[in-house]
């Protein structure tokens, strides 16, 4: 029994590599839902209850997009601009898999995390509708833009990490070849901004 809770992948944060990022992520996670569903109950101060709310998802937010994704699963994303044309490009980074291995406990807490707090606050929309408690709304919305754009984005990071990986170890015999695919997948994500 001992050796089954300590298997790696398993659900436990003492297998975590980076178990302080790992808590502080989860934290953020749960606090904006615990504040949102537990603020009435010891305040009737509303707009107390969304000012810290929004504070704690644009904290998550951005601990979740530069900090965690990066130390728990390799994964990093932006969006840049280009001053002279306006047009905006997203960039995605990943760890090398030759240099870095991902812990199997964190990657399974990060990705249940990163899809199941939109779950909660669609679900939490939903509630708010067939309450008639419509004035709450405005923030589930703003919850759900935070929460479903950190969760697209890590998972066009993490497919276009998975297919970086494919095409340079097929094409990794030779080092023109692979600067070849680098280059290639490099213009498919810039094509049209010139």
């Amino acid at each position: 029994m001992e050796s089954a809770q300590h298997t790696p992948g398993s659900l436990s944060w003492r297998l975590s590599s980076h178990p302080i990022t790992l808590l502080t992520f989860l934290a953020f996670r749960i606090s904006s839902l615990l504040v949102y569903l537990f603020g009435m109950i010891f305040t009737n101060n509303m707009v107390l209850i969304f000012i810290v709310t929004i504070l704690l998802l644009a904290a998550d937010f951005y601990y979740l997009k530069n900090i965690a994704g990066r130390r728990l699963v390799g994964l990093r994303w932006w969006n840049e601009v280009d001053p002279s044309t306006g047009d905006s490009r997203w960039v995605f980074e990943s760890s090398d898999p030759a240099t870095r291995q991902i812990n199997a406990t964190d990657s399974r807490f990060f990705w249940l995390a990163i899809y199941a707090q939109p779950v909660l606050w669609v679900a939490l929309a939903i509630f708010a509708l067939v309450s008639f408690k419509l004035m709450w709304l405005p923030l589930v919305a703003i919850a759900l833009v935070l929460t479903i754009t950190n969760s697209l984005a890590f998972s066009r990071c993490d497919k276009f990490s998975q297919a970086s990986n494919l095409a340079g170890s097929a094409l990794y015999s030779s080092g023109v070849a692979s600067n070849l695919a680098s280059n290639m997948v490099g213009r498919f994500f810039t094509f049209g901004r010139s």
